[in-house]
């Protein structure tokens, strides 16, 4: 079965390239340019990952992985955190995010660390 991704950034080149990268290894991909519906938005798309951005505009992509984990039926989800931000390690591992990606990653990169987070 098609392994399914969300993935929460607003800028759209970012998701449209992640997208393509990710629909040619099979997976399933939803992209999302903001996380205000969080919660709704993954009880309707039922992923097996989420790709979040640190810096989604209003709530904020740490924000938006707290609200998770206060719901038992997604916080069992992995998130991998991404951002260009210096802290980005620091932060996924303050939050408990899965993992994380410093911006600007390579594909290789980003293929490898779903792999491990979805075959894990």
């Amino acid at each position: 079965m098609q392994k399914c991704i969300l993935i929460y950034d607003d800028d759209l080149e970012i998701l449209t390239v992640c997208k393509v990268i990710l629909d040619n290894e099979n997976y399933h991909v939803e992209t999302i340019a903001n996380c205000e519906n969080i919660i709704h938005d993954i009880n309707t798309v039922k992923p097996d990952i989420i790709l979040m951005d640190l810096w989604i505009p209003k709530i904020g992509g740490e924000n938006a992985i707290k609200l998770m984990q206060e719901h038992d039926e997604i916080k069992k989800i992995p998130v991998i955190l991404f951002s260009a931000n210096d802290e980005i390690e620091k932060v996924s591992k303050r939050i408990n995010a899965n993992g994380f990606l410093k911006k600007p990653f390579d594909i290789l990169e980003l293929k490898e660390t779903i792999e491990s987070q979805i075959a894990g």
